[in-house]
């Protein structure tokens, strides 16, 4: 791979900086009481290098949020040799991974405490994260499908069903008890359990899919 001329990749570095800083400020502050002040001192930049990066704190928000979806679509969009299955795996941990970190439950947490009065926070919170990732995961289903190894009507219901299989219960719990969050043996319980479900709701061939999946989970794969 050919590396990045030095400008473009300092660029790229500082860019990762800032969007960290913002991560941090936007779960300990919440949307509303966050400001560009604090991100640029919080990421050690000046406030107008910071604008020159990210023109409004919406455009700060969004560009944070997009780069959490596509750490968890990477498999999704770049399909590994091993099959659907184990993409399936793959994803499933880089969903829990995501959205089970503390910061990422924290900035959850704030911003469902702010949306009966700014409505707007909420709907930027769900079209930068959760409505750009069903999107890719819709995506790569229908992939599956037009191969052969999945079945359903409703790529929308089959894609909700994958992430609410996997996930749900855990992540509901955490965001209302943060003091009992489940542990990692917890979630490798609700995600190997979903993705059974998963696919013997959808898979092709269900038991040939069942029987990878259970290879992939030994200790010594």
């Amino acid at each position: 791979m050919t590396a990045l001329p030095r400008r473009q990749q300092n660029r790229l570095n500082r860019e990762r900086q800032i969007l960290d800083a913002a991560l941090k400020v936007f779960a300990g502050q919440g949307y509303s009481g966050t400001t560009m002040d604090a991100v640029a001192a919080e990421a050690g930049v000046t406030k107008p290098t910071l604008y020159s990066y990210f023109p409004s704190k919406e455009s700060l928000f969004q560009a944070m949020m997009l780069g959490k979806r596509d750490l968890m679509l990477d498999v999704f969009e770049h399909p590994g040799r091993k099959g659907m299955v184990a993409d399936l795996l793959t994803f499933a941990w880089a969903y829990a991974d995501t959205v089970m970190r503390p910061d990422m439950l924290s900035l959850a947490r704030l911003i469902i405490g702010e949306v009966g009065r700014f409505p707007e926070i909420g709907r930027a919170y769900q079209a930068s994260g959760p409505d750009h990732l069903l999107r890719g995961i819709m995506r790569y289903l229908e992939d599956q499908r037009d191969a052969g190894r999945l079945v359903f009507e409703d790529a929308e219901l089959a894609a909700q069903d994958l992430w609410g299989l996997i996930l749900s219960a855990p992540r509901t719990q955490a965001l209302y008890m943060p003091d009992a969050a489940p542990d990692r043996q917890t979630l490798t319980r609700y995600i190997t359990n979903g993705l059974r479900v998963f696919l013997k709701a959808y898979s092709t061939h269900p038991a040939q899919d069942l029987d990878q999946l259970a290879a992939l989970l030994t200790p010594d794969r």
